[in-house]
């Protein structure tokens, strides 16, 4: 009989991945990517499309995590932060041209970043972009390490005020997702003649005021949305983000010293021809 017949079962719904382990995935995608020159927005994008999860749910727990990140940066330099504070109040001049050399850089992101914030977070939906980045990105850094001049820098004192201002209009580059704000900087570094360990080093210390700007002012303009993060998983994914960049900034010191820049190049040629493929012709 038809009102005997049983209902019709309900619609499967999506699987979703467990909260927990995006946020322990977020946290060390984050970690790992944020200062090496492989871009850590256009990981977090890919990874929201690869694995399925709504990327636009997590935007901005993305942004405070990277807070973790920056606090690798303070904790593993802490002496060289102390001494500069120590030396700007001494009037010493070395503290001094760092501190300049760090506002030189961060300046013309800061600028330029708050002008086009929208057009910026725009480009956040594209994961086609972020594939073009990386491909064309690896390029780059291959080229740059075969035919930079040589530096002789010593320190980020050492970088005259023209190189870090140069440096800083090339960083306004890592505002398209997947060029990578670590590999903008430090490339930039290069091309202008920087020592490669200097470039590096440069590059984390300006991480440090412009992770901190951009978090700034976007917590600000979406600080009543969190979205699927809850205050105990923002708290997981910071310290799963700061021990892991912790490893990740020693050991890219080590590499660089050895081997260069070039594996960084290679890998980025094989995410994005990789990420074009996937997303051009089999997803």
């Amino acid at each position: 009989m038809a009102g005997l017949d049983p209902p019709p079962p309900p619609p499967l719904s999506p699987r979703r991945m467990d909260p927990i382990l995006t946020i322990i995935l977020l946290g060390i995608v984050e970690g790992v990517t944020e200062f090496i020159p492989v871009s850590s927005t256009g990981h977090l994008i890919l990874a929201g499309e690869l694995l399925g999860y709504d990327a636009a749910r997590w935007a901005v727990f993305n942004v405070v995590i990277q807070l973790g990140a920056i606090l690798a940066v303070i904790v593993l330099y802490w002496r060289t932060f102390w001494a500069v504070l120590v030396g700007l109040f001494r009037r010493q001049p070395e503290s001094w041209r760092f501190l300049r050399n760090v506002l030189a850089g961060f300046l013309p992101s800061a600028v330029v970043g708050f002008i086009l914030i929208d057009r910026i977070e725009a480009m956040l939906g594209s994961p086609l972009i972020v594939a073009w980045a990386l491909l064309v990105g690896g390029i780059a850094i291959l080229a740059i390490e075969r035919t930079a001049p040589k530096g002789s820098e010593k320190g980020v004192a050492d970088i005259a005020f023209g190189k870090a201002l140069g440096i800083g209009l090339i960083q306004c580059l890592a505002m398209v997702p997947g060029v990578s704000r670590s590999g903008a900087t430090i490339l930039g570094g290069l091309s202008l003649g920087v020592e490669r360990r200097t470039a590096a080093e440069f590059s984390f210390f300006l991480a440090v005021p412009t992770m901190l700007g951009a978090s700034t002012l976007e917590l600000a303009k979406h600080h009543d949305d969190l979205g699927a993060a809850t205050p105990l998983g923002i708290a997981l994914g910071f310290v799963v983000s700061f021990v892991v960049a912790l490893l990740v900034i020693k050991w890219f010191i080590s590499i660089v010293s050895r081997r260069g820049f070039a594996p960084f190049g290679w890998y980025r040629i094989a995410a994005g021809g990789a990420a074009l493929i996937w997303l051009l012709w089999i997803r």
